[in-house]
């Protein structure tokens, strides 16, 4: 069974700093994209960021140039660097991954539980 936990989350300061883990664990064969999304109070989910299994990077308009996604393959995990912080980056921020697992040979994509960003104007 293939679990994603994520981690990092809280209340900042705008202008400060979180970084965001997101570990994935199980019978893993191979993990494909990684990624964030996030949904603030009464609004839909949004896609934040994300990354290749080849390290190839795209951001949303809104968190470029503030925001940085990496991954750590041999820790099967991924981070989201955010800087520069704004009351609008509130949100639950969800990471996902697309993963096939051992046991299966069609990868799908898989969730974390969300953790809660609070930026104080």
């Amino acid at each position: 069974q293939v679990q994603l936990v994520e981690s990092g989350g809280g209340l900042v300061q705008a202008g400060g700093s979180l970084r965001l883990s997101c570990a994935a664990s199980g019978s893993i064969a191979r993990i494909n994209s990684m990624g964030w999304y996030r949904q603030a109070p009464g609004k839909q989910r949004e896609w934040v960021a994300s990354i290749t299994s080849t390290g190839y990077v795209n951001y949303a308009e809104s968190v470029k140039g503030r925001f940085t996604i990496s991954r750590d393959d041999a820790k099967n995990t991924a981070y989201l660097e955010m800087n520069s912080l704004k009351a609008d980056d509130t949100a639950v921020y969800y990471c996902f991954a697309n993963i096939r697992p051992r046991s299966i040979f069609v990868a799908d994509n898989y969730w974390g539980q969300g953790t809660q960003v609070s930026v104080s104007s």
